[in-house]
């Protein structure tokens, strides 16, 4: 038990959901998990911090009424506490867990793909030449819509692109 509440005592609740990038239900329930082992904490503080004993010594020298010292003294040494079967809390513990570990593996799915996405733009953008390099076909060829737009504006008689002129400004000056 004491090892146990010494690696309770350990855990940085924040470097957690930081380092492991937890969002949305998960890092919801990692809190509410976090508020409960909060409270318990202290609960289990306040108790251990109460007497345990009982002088019946004191208290027989200030009442006067021995019979029922006595009486709860006997009822004091007989007592034996209740126990309690713990297997529901643990099966909703098992439960908990087991949908935490769920929608960890979602997750690292999700981040699993995006890094597998995020690893083939860097490649794109590490194996790309660079703009200057690139001929009007080879840009159509990899964008077709631009030559199609264009075509559109020329058969319209538009010879200007919308928005260029406020974007880069008017060269007719030079």
């Amino acid at each position: 038990m004491a090892v146990g509440r010494s690696a309770a005592l350990k855990v940085d609740w924040t470097k957690i959901s930081t380092s492991l990038g937890l969002k949305g239900q998960t890092a919801a329930s990692l809190q509410a998990f976090k508020k409960r082992n909060d409270d318990a904490r202290r609960r289990l503080q306040m108790l251990s911090e109460q007497a345990q004993t009982v002088d019946f010594a004191q208290y027989r020298t200030v009442l006067k009424n021995q019979s029922v010292i006595d009486e709860i003294e006997s009822h004091f040494k007989t007592f034996k506490p209740a126990t309690y079967d713990v297997g529901r809390q643990i099966k909703a513990i098992e439960a908990f867990e087991g949908q935490a570990i769920k929608n960890a593996e979602i997750t690292k799915g999700k981040v699993d793909e995006e890094l597998r996405d995020l690893e083939k733009t860097l490649g794109n953008i590490e194996t790309a030449r660079p703009f200057e390099d690139l001929t009007v076909d080879e840009v159509v060829a990899a964008r077709p819509d631009i030559d199609e737009r264009t075509a559109q504006l020329v058969s319209k008689g538009r010879w200007h692109v919308p928005g260029y002129k406020e974007k880069f400004g008017d060269l007719s000056i030079l």
